[in-house]
């Protein structure tokens, strides 16, 4: 077993040729940096809904599943054994909805991505069409992703596969969200990546539509023209900001014990309401 990376909160193997093992930790990060306190659990909550995200969209796209039996026993239920596929290196995030630094974006320019969106919205608020907003990939130790234009994607990727990325996740978005809806939850924005094979067949990769890559709000909580009730990794991203007294810079401040249980509380909370199964 060889390690191949370690980043944020997942740590990769390979045992095989042309296989990675994707290992899910309880790590948190915000800001591009590690707390240094656990969430219990998180890395197999996430991991179970990845899997069962990648079941309901794999008519879609094909991703890199191969198995989530066929791992180490120490890792079982927080390690997936996928496909090795050479990652596009763009960050393809799809919006809803008026959050985060989308909300930010839009209220400074009016467009997100060089994306024009309609004026007079406030935070919260849906859009009138998902958008796709794509960033850069760019390692913690580098700096921050940076938003892309769709032109830059296409100068950095060729128009062709710029034009099947647009389109993807877009797709991907709308059917996640339709899911969500059904079931009480919206589905703001959500971040994917993705994979090409040796012959040009564009496969989605990493997690996909977890509560670290993705935000979720109750539908009974919206109401625009605020800050949102957040059922993922935001809830600790806002406690790390409303401290007032961290720089973003590591090392990152000790989680206390009550932002812990609740922000498990929240993973699960989505979890089950998803997904139609008891978090145990």
């Amino acid at each position: 077993m060889q390690l191949l990376h370690r980043g944020k909160v997942r740590d990769v193997y390979t045992d095989r040729p042309g296989e990675l093992i994707l290992v899910a930790s309880d790590r948190v990060s915000v800001y591009d940096v590690v707390l240094p306190t656990p969430i219990p659990d998180k890395g197999k909550m996430l991991t179970a809904l990845s899997l069962w995200w990648f079941d309901q969209l794999s008519d879609v796209v094909p991703n890199h599943v191969i198995s989530a039996e066929d791992v180490p026993d120490e890792w079982a239920g927080r390690a997936i054994r996928c496909r090795q596929v050479d990652i596009v290196q763009v960050e393809c995030i799809a919006r809803g909805y008026l959050a985060g630094l989308g909300w930010e974006a839009y209220s400074s320019s009016g467009t997100i991505s060089g994306v024009e969106i309609p004026p007079g919205l406030v935070e919260g608020d849906r859009l009138p069409e998902p958008v796709f907003t794509p960033t850069t990939k760019t390692a913690p130790e580098d700096g921050h992703d940076e938003p892309m234009t769709f032109a830059e994607v296409a100068n950095q990727v060729g128009e062709e596969l710029a034009e099947r990325l647009r389109s993807t996740t877009l797709e991907l978005y709308r059917r996640g969200a339709q899911i969500a809806e059904e079931r009480g939850v919206i589905l703001v924005d959500t971040k994917f990546e993705f994979g090409v094979t040796p012959d040009g067949e564009l496969i989605l990769a990493d997690e996909v539509m977890t509560s670290d890559s993705s935000r979720y709000w109750r539908v009974e909580d919206w109401k625009p023209g605020g800050r949102q009730v957040g059922y993922d990794k935001q809830y600790v991203r806002d406690w790390a900001r409303d401290l007032g007294t961290w720089d973003k810079t590591p090392p990152g401040p000790e989680i206390p014990p009550d932002v812990v249980e609740e922000a498990r509380r929240r993973y699960a909370v989505m979890f089950e309401r998803i997904t139609g199964m008891a978090w145990e």
